[in-house]
């Protein structure tokens, strides 16, 4: 018994250890056949000047890029301080990365959606509101910019909240979430057009994403390791 507990869990850590390594070396891989156009905006960006690194795509995604290990510390330092809670060490590390994850994989890409274009301001404000249309317009990149926008919500969502743990209603908050940034585009007249076709992707996207973390879905409201431990019964 002891012997299967105990090879089950070397088993675990092991798929743990080889999709860490595998996730690492997608980054990389990703990085190498991206590095010429990311170190167009390294210059501006280690210099810390906005204009040439935080306003440009290439420079979001090396800034993203750069920080990622800053991220992972803060998932460090949050499993040390739940783990000191009484968490266990597999909740504590799954919470953890859902949050950092949510945030780090998110904020980025909204920060590109955000970008005004050249006539911000000065531009009309521009809504297609016919499914499709813009769908054939967009070409592969866009698409796949698209799907990618709230991926990271639709990923880790679930993981971190039992609510959320289902596919129609990641499918619901990417939407919701698509539709508010898309009104924030014409609110503030970004010169982007606020089309129902960046809605129905996002979504899309997050839902595809949520599919690929379903086996680590958070299906009950509170984890027996969340729960707080029984404190002590006192000897008199």
């Amino acid at each position: 018994m002891n012997i299967n507990t105990s090879l089950s869990a070397a088993l675990r850590r092991t798929r743990r250890i080889v999709l860490l390594c595998l996730a690492i070396l997608g980054i990389a891989a990703a990085a190498f056949v991206v590095r010429r156009p990311l170190m167009m905006s390294a210059p501006m960006c280690m210099a810390g000047r906005w204009h040439g690194c935080f306003d440009t795509f290439n420079g979001v995604v090396l800034m993203t890029l750069v920080t990622m290990p800053l991220a992972l510390l803060v998932v460090w330092a949050l499993v040390r301080v739940r783990r000191a809670a009484g968490v266990t060490s597999a909740w504590a590390w799954r919470r953890s990365l859902a949050e950092v994850g949510m945030v780090h994989g998110t904020v980025p890409f909204l920060w590109l959606t955000m970008m005004p274009g050249g006539g911000a301001g000065t531009v009309p404000e521009r809504v297609s509101l016919v499914p499709l249309r813009d769908l054939v317009t967009m070409g592969l990149l866009g698409i796949v910019g698209n799907l990618l926008v709230f991926a990271a919500l639709g990923f880790f969502a679930p993981m971190r909240f039992a609510a959320l743990a289902s596919v129609p209603r990641i499918l619901a908050l990417g939407a919701g979430c698509s539709a508010l940034v898309e009104t924030a585009q014409y609110v503030l007249r970004l010169d982007r057009v606020s089309s129902v076709d960046d809605v129905l992707v996002n979504a899309v996207g997050a839902a595809l994403a949520a599919l690929a973390s379903r086996r680590w879905w958070r299906t009950t409201a509170q984890a027996p390791s969340d729960r707080p431990r029984p404190a002590p019964v006192g000897a008199g």
